[in-house]
């Protein structure tokens, strides 16, 4: 579905344009046409690609989706691919756009998202003087607004992660946290399958032997791998300390299943103790002397009482109870 269609000229907006006219414009010296799609038909990639002149190979990844997020260069195109977040409750759906980038044009073709850009083609239109420097501005403005979209799921983490710890030696909690640790540690991976490929590759445009579209934006660029690295070292710093929390309360469980395992111990030596005397005093042989006394009961419930007491106290100091 076609979101807009723009020419621009100079840093400035001519005008929304019809798909059919793209030729026309992009002929024009220094103009340019930014089109933005969401979720593209064929006819429509099709279309787009004989106007721009696109590598099938890079329509094809477009129109599948699930790329790995890259950047790669098909002549003088540049082909982008990132990962968009989206506004899911729990940040781990993650959408794509796919964008094309030449001397004169800009494609960005959006998959399974609902965020739009249009924030960004307004900051580029308040910005002449930036998006005067053509589609290379409004590549970095579109990578820009995808990786600020990052940093809030990172607080969101962090502060998850700080209310886990936080109850890490609440009793019984344990197996509980282990569980929100796993759940935290999937969204962070995810954002990691995000980040790092991207990081990987965005040096490219920047410093030594560039696209000639990001020739006249490398300071931007430079800044958007500045931003990446950080998201990196954050996930990172979260995963540690995740496989941390997950030792810390697998080790609470034991200590708990452990402790369990103490008072069942000792009440069964309680019960045992008691078991043994009732035994002895049960088994009604002929001479024993305590069977005559008239306090032979009272004496016998006083000592399986004793007993059992005495272990309980005994327990009780040693903590098992």
């Amino acid at each position: 579905m076609l979101i807009n269609c723009v020419a621009y000229e100079d840093g400035r907006k001519l005008a929304d344009i019809p798909i059919d006219d793209i030729e026309e414009w992009v002929a024009r010296p220094r103009c340019f046409v930014w089109v933005a799609l969401r979720d593209a038909t064929d006819d429509e990639l099709r279309q787009l690609r004989h106007e721009f002149d696109l590598h099938e190979l890079a329509i094809e990844d477009a129109r599948h989706g699930h790329q790995r997020p890259k950047i790669e260069e098909y002549g003088d195109t540049l082909f982008v691919v990132m990962k968009l977040r989206e506004a899911r409750s729990d940040g781990l759906e993650m959408g794509e756009v796919a964008i094309f980038v030449g001397a004169n044009f800009v494609l960005s073709v959006r998959n399974h998202s609902a965020h739009g850009f249009l924030g960004v083609r307004e900051r580029c239109e308040r910005e002449p003087e930036h998006l005067k420097q053509g589609s290379g501005f409004v590549l970095y403005a579109l990578m820009d607004s995808v990786i600020d979209r990052y940093f809030p799921l990172i607080d969101a983490m962090d502060s998850d992660l700080e209310e886990i710890e936080g109850a890490i030696f609440d009793r019984g909690a344990a197996r509980w946290n282990i569980q929100r640790l796993y759940a935290l540690k999937r969204r962070a991976t995810v954002l990691r399958h995000a980040v790092a490929p991207l990081l990987e590759v965005t040096g490219k445009l920047h410093g030594g032997r560039v696209p000639a579209v990001c020739a006249h934006s490398q300071e931007f660029f430079r800044d958007i791998e500045d931003h990446l690295a950080r998201i990196n070292t954050a996930v990172d710093a979260i995963r540690d300390t995740i496989a941390t929390a997950i030792q810390v309360n697998l080790s609470m469980v034991t200590i708990e299943e452990s402790e369990t395992t103490k008072r069942l111990a000792a009440w069964a030596a309680i019960f045992a103790i008691s078991t043994a005397l009732a035994g002895i005093w049960g088994m009604n042989f002929e001479h024993m002397p305590e069977l005559k006394w008239a306090w032979g009961y009272p004496m016998a419930l006083n000592a399986i009482g004793g007993a059992a007491g005495f272990l309980f106290w005994r327990f009780k100091r040693a903590g098992w109870l």
